[in-house]
């Protein structure tokens, strides 16, 4: 009888913590897949972004400064994640809501080790770069942000190519869609490819 007053009392204990917790969103990076800025309105990096939802990935595509083939002739890995509830959105709306973030991981590649002796596989990080929505923050809805290697990106000035080509060329609400397979199938669905 004792044990089940116990048991009782901690399962209790549980759900309280649970109920308590749910009602409170977390100001941690790692845990809210929101964009998150620093008084300095530098972008923090999620620290979980690699539980986030993959996108894609491309192999030596050339649409950016990070993405640019290495020194040792081996193109780079790009891999793309999304806030999972930016995801969920798309998923029921083919857009992007606002506050989404999307993130760009690229990656050197190598071709041989291990027993590989063919094809490339992705090794170290070269560098994270971040595509963010928020309506009321930036006057063009989207900006852009580079992490090189820190926790922290600076906003890439909106001169830069990155705004017009990405204006020019989204498939879908100023992003890439037309590379990320998944999603791709969702926007011609929804009617909302471009």
């Amino acid at each position: 009888m004792k044990r089940l007053r116990l048991s009782m009392a901690a399962a209790g204990f549980c759900i309280a913590a649970a109920l308590t917790g749910a009602d409170q969103p977390s100001r941690d990076p790692s845990h809210n897949d929101g964009p998150h800025f620093d008084a300095n309105g530098e972008l923090l990096l999620p620290a979980n972004y690699r539980e986030w939802v993959f996108l894609s990935s491309g192999l030596g595509m050339n649409y950016g400064p990070l993405a640019a083939e290495a020194g040792d002739g081996n193109p780079r890995f790009d891999n793309v994640f999304a806030s999972p509830a930016a995801y969920r959105y798309f998923l029921d709306t083919g857009r992007w809501p606002d506050k989404t973030l999307l993130l760009l991981e690229v990656r050197a590649a190598q071709s041989k080790g291990s027993i590989n002796n063919g094809g490339h596989f992705q090794s170290d990080l070269v560098g994270v770069e971040a595509e963010v929505k928020d309506e009321s923050r930036f006057p063009g809805k989207w900006a852009f942000f580079g992490f090189g290697r820190g926790t922290s990106g600076k906003q890439i000035p909106t001169t830069a190519s990155c705004y017009s080509c990405h204006a020019a060329n989204g498939a879908v609400d100023n992003t890439f869609v037309q590379f990320y397979p998944t999603l791709l199938t969702v926007a011609k669905a929804k009617g909302t490819f471009k």
